[in-house]
């Protein structure tokens, strides 16, 4: 029962007025902890941002910016495949060289005379398709993945020197067309088609993990697999999509990568893989799964780019520099994202 104050309120809204609110006003004020990673990557991004407009001349100039998305494509749609395994709790090595697989692929088909309406789908298949022998080996064979897929890597780079021991230049006339495709919002703002087929893979991830059931699985296995079981829901069909959706993304990625550098190397993509889990963890996903967010691991992969970008505008600085930076920034947010596993436990 609420007693009348003077004003012609209540003690309840007066409280409320003068700061001190009720439990569901404390709530509503107090950031869920799931949001702090993401948070501070936010605000390591805008510190990079204002740090390299106050230091270089046209750092924040809309050519840049825009630069940060063309050259990053590729390690966006890793980033956002690996999004999936690490909510599950698991881990995903092959990425990297799966994404230089499906490029050689593709040069080499271009060039055997097959036309790009079925290299493209058929090279996104073969990292499907090694995401879902990835996925068999983790459920069926219950292989830890940081086993299963470091096999995988090994089997997807000792194919990418028997399809392309040298360089394959790619000169096909419609790969060619696509790849350099671009258009210009507001006569400045540069977008190309490796960046428009990212953004598509983002906002179709943005989908699946949080509004379908798929997703919802996805995050409640990373928050107990037995549980999830108990609930009725489709873990092991789930444990191996998750893998069949990171082999995608590696083929969509090399696809990317094929497109932005017109040709397919067997040594593409070495330790891509780490820049990819680095994203995800810089964005604020748990390595314990669980807890993350697609849109996060979009932005470590901007952060990442950013730290490149204010070592190239430095000149004076080794390309070195740059691990250094994102190895800091990790030890970071993994301390980071220990504290508040402790606090939520």
């Amino acid at each position: 029962m609420t007693t009348t104050v003077p004003d012609g309120g209540t003690t309840q809204g007066a409280r409320a007025r003068r700061g001190g609110g009720g439990p569901a006003t404390r709530r509503a004020l107090r950031l869920d902890r799931r949001y702090l990673p993401v948070v501070g990557t936010f605000v390591v991004l805008a510190l990079i941002l204002v740090v390299g407009g106050m230091r270089y001349d046209n750092f924040l100039s809309v050519g840049v910016l825009a630069n940060l998305f063309i050259n990053n494509s590729f390690l966006i749609v890793l980033a956002v495949g690996m999004t999936f395994v690490i909510l599950t709790g698991g881990i995903d090595l092959s990425v990297g060289a799966v994404l230089a697989l499906s490029a050689v692929t593709a040069a080499y088909l271009l060039n055997a005379g097959m036309p790009a309406g079925v290299v493209i789908p058929l090279v996104v298949l073969v990292g499907s398709v090694i995401g879902l022998l990835v996925g068999a080996m983790v459920h069926v064979f219950e292989i830890q993945p940081f086993i299963a897929t470091l096999a995988a890597m090994f089997f997807a780079r000792g194919l990418c020197f028997l399809v392309a021991p040298e360089s394959i230049p790619i000169s096909e006339e419609t790969f060619v067309a696509l790849a350099g495709w671009d258009t210009w919002i507001g006569g400045q703002w540069r977008i190309t088609s490796s960046v428009v087929i990212a953004l598509v893979v983002v906002a179709v991830a943005f989908y699946l993990l949080h509004y379908t059931q798929f997703g919802r699985t996805v995050y409640a296995i990373g928050g107990g697999e037995q549980s999830a079981r108990l609930m009725g829901l489709p873990v092991a069909r789930t444990k191996v999509l998750v893998y069949v959706v990171s082999g995608t993304c590696a083929g969509i990625g090399g696809l990317l990568f094929a497109m932005y550098s017109r040709s397919g190397y067997s040594l593409t993509g070495v330790a891509m893989e780490l820049d990819a889990i680095a994203a995800v963890v810089i964005g604020g996903t748990l390595l314990t799964g669980g807890t993350g967010f697609v849109l996060g691991s979009v932005l470590g992969v901007l952060v990442l780019g950013l730290i490149q970008t204010v070592i190239t505008f430095e000149g004076t600085l080794s390309s070195w520099w740059t691990k250094i930076v994102i190895g800091g920034l990790l030890l970071v947010f993994v301390i980071l994202q220990r504290v508040l596993t402790v606090r939520r436990t």
